[in-house]
């Protein structure tokens, strides 16, 4: 029989080294109150949201320090770097695009900082290098954002974003040569490019940059579609579609593969979107602004359209939570004339479906895994394209017009497959793998389900070692997201191999919020039902207890931006459930969390505290406003990013300070990532660094080693 003594040593897990770090000076309160709604609101750390402030400035630098300094005194810290540097440091390789034949396509060399774009042609097996980021500014800190060829596949239409920041400036690259034409577009954050057919231009959306008559928080709603002739001065580009003045909405542009029309996608959040089209073979097509005419409009759903031999073939989840796909004619768009060409399954979720070589490409997602499938024009499945189980896809490379298809995918413990194949003979090979130095037979995967509060069932993927003792006694990572319609299926994870090395176990839960299991789960997780998230997460918690799998003193959790906003809500209503908290990236402010970054953009999906009943939800959760004196809340790390222009990092400096002025449990850090956006870094040795210091925090917390070799 286990002694008591025992019991103790194995439910207690050693004081974490860190905490043996001195703490910064504690960031001094303000008074400030407001009332809103009828309700008084405090807010004593307002101050921290100034960046520009001295005193902010000198109290990231202070707490910048002193978390690194108690992250580099964790003994293995450097040997969880060195085997992060092994497995991030490896070659990567992604999804070709291929556009005339001419495949492009993203590849990192092993020992490579970032992530270089290479071309081939169809008739070698050599790479071209076309853009390595590492060349797009003097420091080395700029990173490119997206990447678009013409149709011909001669040039290439990129972005540079400063600090791998959202904003980012247009160029054009000449494929063969390798040299930039003088085009240069700025102030298109979050825009596409898509190019006109006879490839003398490419539609895009221009964002308007802040200024005295324009807050950063309304510039969405000033963005146009516009049309840049190559060769022309981009302030003389032409608008095809004009402001909408509503900050909470997104605009896009497309043309279709024929080059006839160009598409303007209008979103409202993550619910719903509205397609209309405008023909640019018209006479004045090409002049603007467009005569737009509407597609799928004045419908609560969110419709994604690809285009062959004069028809729109469309994913959407109108009528179909699930999701279909429907053929929409542009000469007649009104929903009694769609045809269903592939129904909704009860017991999947149809994620996206797009033509190749004059076949549908249908894409599942089944309890949490994908699927995919080749079906005819007429919706009849030709067949299933070859996956593993438990297996999650991870992008598409094909053209309309030819048959040559290929995907990725990767499993939660094998790294990322690419395959090429062709779709009329439904053969496929492999094009190539990333290799790593990895050892999992030792691990085993499984898919549980539980019930959450509301007795809801949520499923989770779990992967732990073969050897695991349910007493107990194992540490687990618990991660989750459950927001904008965003999947966390089962993908590799690399920086989080170290863990499952060491020992320790990997919980995933599909909380509501996501779109696993379609449109009605996504809003069963925002809004005024954003509860339930938090309530799955912790049901989650629980059941990793309860099955005997781990205690809440082995116990981490780790997520980042709408998963960092998860972490503060579960860390304020359940501080007895967890041992340490990773808090990337966060909002944690849900009262003013709009006025800041790109806020407006998602009222849509949690709602605004300027409004008296969405007030009531979002002040029923904030977790800033939620921290209590007195409280021993767990051992907790916030990740910022310096240049984050997405989501504010004043979000995480007034949390760090709440929690260190409030908690009797372990140390807070803010660590702060510098010349970095809401993605992080994009050079391998600070995604390598930051990663160490994440897994160096919450194993030490937990008592958790890493040694090399075993």
């Amino acid at each position: 029989m286990m002694t008591l003594l025992a019991a103790v040593a194995l439910m207690s897990p050693p004081a974490a080294a860190a905490s043996a770090a001195p703490d910064p000076a504690a960031a001094p309160p303000s008074a400030v109150v407001e009332t809103l709604h009828g309700t008084a609101v405090a807010d004593p750390y307002r101050w921290l949201e100034d960046a520009k402030s001295p005193a902010v400035q000198a109290f990231m630098t202070a707490q910048d320090a002193a978390a690194r300094d108690a992250l580099a005194r964790i003994p293995f810290r450097d040997a969880l770097q060195a085997r992060l540097k092994a497995l991030l440091g490896a070659e990567s390789i992604h999804v070709p695009t291929v556009q005339a034949g001419r495949l492009f396509h993203e590849r990192r060399p092993a020992g490579g900082e970032k992530t270089i774009l290479y071309w081939r042609s169809p008739s070698e097996k050599t790479d071209h290098l076309l853009i390595d980021p590492a060349t797009l500014s003097a420091d080395g800190t700029a990173a490119m954002g997206l990447w678009a060829p013409s149709w011909d596949g001669k040039l290439m239409g990129y972005g540079i974003q400063p600090n791998a920041a959202d904003e980012q400036t247009l160029r054009v690259r000449d494929v063969e040569t390798g040299r930039d034409l003088p085009d240069v577009i700025p102030n298109a954050r979050w825009s596409g490019l898509s190019w006109d057919k006879a490839n003398r231009g490419f539609f895009y959306t221009f964002t308007p940059p802040a200024g005295p008559q324009l807050v950063e928080a309304d510039r969405n709603g000033q963005a146009v579609i516009k049309y840049h002739k190559l060769g022309d001065d981009p302030a003389r580009d032409v608008v095809f579609r004009g402001a909408s003045g509503d900050a909470s909405l997104f605009v896009g542009a497309s043309v279709t593969a024929d080059g006839r029309y160009l598409l303007a996608h209008v979103s409202r959040g993550w619910t719903s979107t509205e397609i209309f089209f405008h023909d640019l073979s018209a006479a004045n097509g090409m002049t603007g602004p467009g005569k737009w005419q509407p597609l799928l409009v004045g419908r609560d759903a969110n419709f994604s359209p690809d285009y062959h031999g004069g028809l729109f073939y469309v994913r959407t989840d109108d009528h179909a939570p699930r999701g279909r796909v429907v053929v929409v004619d542009p000469k007649d768009p009104t929903p009694e004339k769609w045809r269903v060409l592939v129904a909704e399954d009860p017991n999947a979720t149809l994620e996206s479906a797009f033509l190749v070589g004059g076949r549908l490409i249908v894409q599942w997602t089944r309890k949490a895994q994908n699927e995919a499938e080749i079906r005819d024009l007429n919706g009849k499945k030709l067949r299933a394209l070859p996956l593993p189980p438990s297996a999650a896809l991870e992008g598409f490379g094909g053209e309309d017009d030819a048959p040559d298809l290929y995907f990725g995918y990767s499993t939660l413990t094998s790294p990322r497959v690419v395959m090429q194949g062709r779709v009329d003979t439904g053969k496929f090979h492999e094009w190539g793998r990333v290799a790593l130095p990895l050892k999992t037979a030792q691990l085993k995967t499984e898919q549980v389900f539980f019930p959450s509060k509301d007795g809801t069932s949520i499923s989770m993927f779990l992967v732990y070692p073969k050897t695991l003792k349910r007493d107990g006694s194992t540490p687990f990572y618990l991660t989750g997201y459950g927001g904008f319609d965003i999947a966390l299926l089962p993908y590799f994870n690399a920086t989080l191999i170290p863990w499952l090395e060491a020992g320790g176990g990997l919980a995933i839960p599909n909380l509501r919020g996501g779109s696993e299991y379609g449109e009605a789960w996504h809003k069963a997780g925002m809004r005024d039902k954003k509860q339930n998230v938090f309530d799955d997460f912790i049901g989650a918690a629980e059941h990793l207890v309860h099955a005997k799998l781990t205690t809440p003193e082995r116990l981490v959790i780790s997520g980042a931006s709408n998963g960092g906003l998860l972490m503060g809500a579960v860390l304020t209503q359940r501080p007895d459930l967890f041992r340490a908290v990773s808090c990337g990236v966060p909002l944690l402010d849900m009262i003013r969390y709009h006025r800041f970054g790109a806020g407006m953009a998602w009222v849509d999906e949690y709602g605004s505290a300027d409004d008296p009943e969405a007030f009531k939800w979002l002040y029923a959760y904030s977790p800033y406003h939620h921290v209590q004196a007195g409280t021993k809340y767990p051992t907790t790390i916030f990740m910022s990013a310096d240049a984050d222009d997405r989501v504010d990092p004043m979000h995480a400096r007034k949390m760090a300070a709440a929690l260190q002025a409030a908690t009797t449990g372990g140390p807070v850090r803010l660590r702060i990532e510098r010349n970095s956006g809401h993605g992080g870094a994009d050079k391998v040795s600070a995604q390598v660094s930051q990663s160490a210091d994440e897994l160096a925090f919450l194993m030490d917390a937990v008592g958790l080693r890493f040694e090399p070799g075993k």
